[in-house]
C-alpha cells in the first residue's frame, strides 16, 4: 500500500493544479501535417563516453529528402556511420581505425485513416547492420509537432513529442562465444520529449532532440538523459549545432555522456 501512496498524492496535486497547466497546453496547436518539402544533407561527429574506460567517436552522414506516393506526403531520412571504439589501453593502435556501423532508414507521413483522429505522422524505421556486432532491427514510430498560437515568456518553438520502438531479430556474428561484446537483441521503446526555445533570432535551443529516453521492455530498464543541443543559423542553407547528452537514470546500459557537433545544409 505504501508505494501507492506517492503516486496518488502526485495524481491529486495534478488535478488541483489541472486548470493551470491546461491553459497553457491549449495555446497549441497540432500543425503535425505541415511537412517539410526541402532536401538536407547533414554531417555528424560525436564523442561518447560509455563506461568502465570505453570511448567511442562516430562520424554520421544524414540526408533528409521528402517523399509523395499519390494523395500520400512524407519523409524519409537515411542515415550511415563508422565508428571507432577504443580505451585507454588501446589509444595508440585504435583510436584513428574506424569501422561500419549500422544504416538507418526511417520513413514517416500523413497517417491512414484508422489513425488519423490520433493528429499524428506515422512511420517506421529499418536498422541494417553493416557493424561487426550490429542486428537487423525495425519498427513502428508516431509523433506529433505543436506550435505556440501566442509567443510566450519562456519562447517555446515547439513541442514535437516522438515515440518509436524497435524489435532487433537477427544479430551479426551472434555468437557470444566468438564475439562476447554482442549485444542482445532489441526491444527497446524510445521516447523523445522533444521541445526547442528561440534563443535569438538565428539561434535556437533544443531539449530532447538527438538522444531521447529508452526503455528496455525485455528486461524492464530505464536509459534516461539530459539531451540539449544549440542549433544557429548562418543562412538560409547552413546550420551549425552543438550539442551534449548526459545519463541520469542508467539500469539500461548506453553510455555514460555524449558530446556532438553537425553541419547541415538545406537545399
Amino acid at each position: 500500500m505504501k508505494f501507492l501512496v506517492i503516486p496518488l498524492l502526485a495524481f491529486c496535486i495534478s488535478q488541483a493544479h489541472a486548470e493551470d497547466v491546461l491553459a497553457p497546453l491549449s495555446q497549441f496547436y497540432n500543425d503535425s501535417q505541415q511537412l517539410d518539402d526541402s532536401r538536407v544533407l547533414e554531417f555528424w561527429a560525436s564523442h561518447d563516453y560509455q563506461g568502465s574506460d570505453n570511448y567511442q567517436n562516430d562520424l554520421r552522414i544524414r540526408y533528409y529528402n521528402p517523399l509523395e506516393v499519390g494523395d500520400w506526403k512524407g519523409r524519409i531520412r537515411v542515415d550511415a556511420n563508422v565508428a571507432s571504439n577504443y580505451n585507454s589501453i588501446t589509444t595508440p593502435n585504435n583510436v584513428g581505425q574506424y569501422g561500419a556501423g549500422n544504416m538507418f532508414f526511417t520513413v514517416w507521413g500523413q497517417a491512414p485513416e484508422f489513425l488519423k483522429p490520433l493528429g499524428a505522422l506515422v512511420g517506421a524505421r529499418v536498422i541494417f547492420p553493416f557493424g561487426n556486432n550490429g542486428q537487423w532491427a525495425a519498427g513502428p514510430q508516431m509523433g506529433w509537432r505543436f506550435t505556440p498560437e501566442v509567443n510566450g515568456t519562456l519562447k517555446v518553438t515547439d513541442f514535437s513529442p516522438l515515440i518509436r520502438y524497435i524489435y532487433g531479430w537477427d544479430a551479426k556474428n551472434n555468437s557470444f562465444a566468438a564475439n562476447p561484446t554482442q549485444p542482445v537483441l532489441a526491444r527497446n521503446l524510445h521516447i523523445f520529449p522533444t521541445i526547442g526555445f528561440q534563443l535569438s533570432p538565428s539561434t535556437t535551443l533544443r531539449l530532447w532532440d538527438e538522444n531521447g529516453a529508452i526503455l528496455n521492455t525485455a528486461g524492464n530498464g530505464w536509459f534516461v538523459p539530459i539531451d540539449a543541443m544549440v542549433l544557429h543559423r548562418l543562412d538560409k542553407n547552413w546550420v551549425v549545432a552543438v550539442g551534449a547528452s548526459k545519463q541520469v537514470v542508467q539500469t539500461y546500459q548506453q553510455y555514460d555522456w555524449s558530446t556532438y557537433a553537425k553541419i547541415s545544409f538545406n537545399f
